[in-house]
C-alpha cells in the first residue's frame, strides 16, 4: 500500500490528501511533526518536505501536484481534470502564478520576521491584484475551472485559505464578494472537512494509519 507523509496544515499536503480522498486511493497516513522528522522520511525524500507519497513499488513522488494527478488519474469520479486543451492551459497557468508569486508573498505576509521584515502588509497589499482577480473569474462563473468544483481550486484554495487566516478582519473586509462565498464554501465541504482529522505524530512501530476512512 502507498504511504503518504504529510502535515496537516500544510497547504501542499492539505491539496494531496484532498485528491487522494476523492480518488478514493487508500493509502498508510504518516503524521509528521516537521521539527523532528523521522528518519524514513528522510530516506524516502532527502529534501524532507511533505506532502511525499511512496509508492508500493518503491517510486517516489515528492510533489504535491504529482501526487494529485497520480490519484485523479487512476479514479476522477467528481470530474476534478480538465477535460480539454484550454482547460488544462487555464489550469497549470492558476496553480504555477499560485505556487510560484503568490506563495512567495504569503510566506512573507504570514511570516514577515523570517525574511527581515516589520511587517508583511507590503507583500500583503501586493497579492491583493491577484486575488481580486480570483474574485473576477468567480463573478463570471462558479468555479476557478468552470461550472463545478475542480483541479485548480482544490489546488489553491489551501493556500487563499491561509492568506484569509492570516488577518481574518482585513481579508473579511476586502470587496471580494465571490471570492469569500468560495473560500467559505470550501472551508465547510465534505472533503475539505475529511482532510483536516487530527492524527497522532508517526513514529516507527506505531499501528498504521489508513487514508481516507472508508
Amino acid at each position: 500500500m502507498p504511504v503518504l507523509y504529510s502535515f496537516r496544515r500544510c497547504p501542499y499536503a492539505m491539496r494531496a490528501r484532498m485528491a487522494l480522498a476523492v480518488s478514493q486511493q487508500t493509502c498508510e497516513l504518516r503524521e509528521v511533526v516537521l521539527a523532528q522528522k523521522p528518519v524514513a522520511l528522510l530516506q524516502a525524500s532527502p529534501k524532507g518536505t511533505v506532502p511525499v507519497l511512496v509508492q508500493d513499488d518503491g517510486t517516489v513522488l515528492e510533489q504535491s501536484l504529482e501526487i494529485m494527478l497520480w490519484a485523479l488519474q487512476r479514479h476522477d469520479p467528481h470530474a476534478w481534470l480538465p477535460t480539454d486543451t484550454d482547460a488544462w492551459a487555464s489550469t497549470h497557468a492558476l496553480i504555477a502564478h499560485n505556487d510560484g508569486s503568490f506563495k512567495r508573498q504569503l510566506d512573507r505576509y504570514k511570516y514577515p520576521a523570517r525574511h527581515g521584515l516589520e511587517n508583511g502588509q507590503t507583500e500583503r497589499d501586493a497579492a491583493a491584484p491577484w486575488l481580486q482577480t480570483l474574485n473576477t473569474t468567480l463573478a463570471r462563473q462558479a468555479y476557478l475551472g468552470g461550472g463545478q468544483w475542480g483541479l485548480a481550486d482544490a489546488a489553491i484554495a489551501p493556500f487563499i485559505r491561509q492568506f484569509a487566516h492570516t488577518d481574518p478582519a482585513w481579508f473579511a473586509a476586502q470587496a471580494w464578494p465571490k471570492l469569500q462565498a468560495w473560500l467559505g464554501h470550501f472551508e465547510t465541504s465534505d472533503t475539505y472537512l475529511r482532510c483536516m482529522d487530527k492524527y497522532t505524530a508517526w513514529q516507527p512501530g506505531h499501528a498504521a494509519t489508513y487514508f481516507p476512512l472508508v
